[in-house]
């Protein structure tokens, strides 16, 4: 089965009519992208968008044999003339299988927002199931799917509809995920390249003709991840955004409570309320064990609080204490914890404070916190396939 995006942007296209904001600004050449419209086989078009014939035109196509037009929008579709010889564009009741004469058969997939997703089963038996903006799969039950071979859906304005495929296995490690639906969110080029990687998907440019069941181009997701930032520079958003196209994520909230702190109360519930319904969370500094199990991603959340209750066990903060036996026991456990990371088989994502770049601590204590957490974040990086560095809420690749 052949796919061509006609489109692969927001239903408004990107850049937006008239917006002054800088991702619209930057949305040129192979960044700019007209509203989603797919055309598989040169028979099936789902969604009929403004310009969808100049659009084929350019892609080398035709919409001459064009035999169906389903809608997956919440309305009956765009105000756009239907181009002489298209069919009046129709839409699939929730659940009604449609098989077509050229040996297409459509299912229509029922989601949690207003709108109809389709699940596609082209005449060589290759599947592809396409989500239009802002759509989810609804009533889906554990092992009741096999893999799609492409899944075309709003990965990045809907990566939970990716964790709810991902935890019935109707996305696998072969399954080709593009993100289409694209919109001034997220700023285009290598910042969304970026975001749709750590996800297990990308993007292609508009005019893209693809063959459903060729997995080379299906990114890697890294196993390791290390996110680096000084206060408020978005690294815990990072980290988390990193995962959450991931089912069953385990949480691992290393600061603990305070209690009588309320500020700190306040941030552990912001953090809690961004966090999507299905993870859990659990409250440790005891990191090796979680890592040496099996199981879902890890989302540690940070080392620089774990780096705090592991120099409170040996004393770190005693000048006698440290230099009798501290320091030797701190770094058995650093290399501990470097050790469990290199040999993990979970998908992990550590967040870490990067510190030393400003002024100098006044006291010993201070500078050797200072120290030591540099020392780990080395230590913990050099195990990982991916660094980031957060800054203004940016994030910098420094490795992977």
């Amino acid at each position: 089965m052949e796919l061509t995006l006609l489109g692969t942007g927001a239903p408004a296209g990107l850049p937006r009519p008239d917006c002054p904001c800088a991702a619209c600004a930057t949305s040129l050449g192979a960044e700019a992208r007209a509203a989603t419209a797919l055309l598989l086989d040169d028979t099936l078009l789902l969604d009929l968008t403004p310009g969808a014939a100049f659009a084929a035109a350019r892609a080398g196509r035709s919409l001459g044999g064009v035999r169906q037009v389903l809608l997956s929008h919440p309305h009956d579709g765009p105000a756009v003339e239907v181009p002489a010889g298209l069919p009046q564009p129709g839409r699939v009741p929730d659940g009604r299988e449609l098989a077509l004469l050229t040996g297409h058969r459509v299912r229509a997939v029922a989601l949690d927002a207003p709108g109809t997703g389709y699940a596609v089963t082209g005449p060589d038996g290759t599947r592809l199931l396409y989500l239009p903006p802002g759509g989810a799969p609804a009533g889906l039950e554990n092992g009741a799917r096999e893999p799609y071979d492409m899944v075309v859906a709003d990965v990045l304005g809907r990566p939970d509809a990716l964790a709810r495929l991902r935890a019935v296995g109707a996305v696998g490690a072969a399954t080709d995920v593009l993100a289409t639906h694209l919109d001034h969110d997220v700023p285009p080029g290598a910042e969304t390249r970026r975001r749709l990687a750590a996800a297990g998907a990308r993007a292609v440019p508009d005019g893209t003709t693809l063959t459903v069941g060729v997995y080379e181009d299906v990114p890697d997701v890294p196993r390791r991840t290390l996110v680096l930032g000084g206060a408020r520079s978005g690294k815990s958003v990072e980290a988390e955004r990193r995962l959450e196209s991931f089912p069953d994520v385990l949480y691992v909230a290393t600061g603990g409570t305070r209690g009588g702190d309320t500020e700190w109360a306040e941030r552990v519930a912001a953090h809690r309320e961004r966090r999507p319904g299905s993870w859990r969370t659990v409250e440790t500094c005891d990191l090796v064990p979680l890592l040496g199990e099996g199981g879902a991603p890890l989302l540690i959340d940070c080392l620089s609080l774990w780096l705090t209750d592991a120099m409170d066990a040996v004393g770190a903060w005693d000048d006698a204490e440290w230099s009798g036996g501290g320091e030797k026991a701190l770094r058995a456990r650093v290399g501990e914890l470097a050790e469990a990371v290199r040999t993990t088989r979970r998908t992990v994502v550590a967040v870490s404070n990067e510190v030393g770049s400003g002024i100098v601590p006044a006291t010993a204590s201070g500078r050797r916190y200072r120290d030591e957490l540099g020392r780990l974040n080395a230590a913990v990086a050099a195990e990982c396939e991916t660094v980031l560095l957060t800054v203004a809420g940016q994030a910098l690749t420094l490795r992977g």
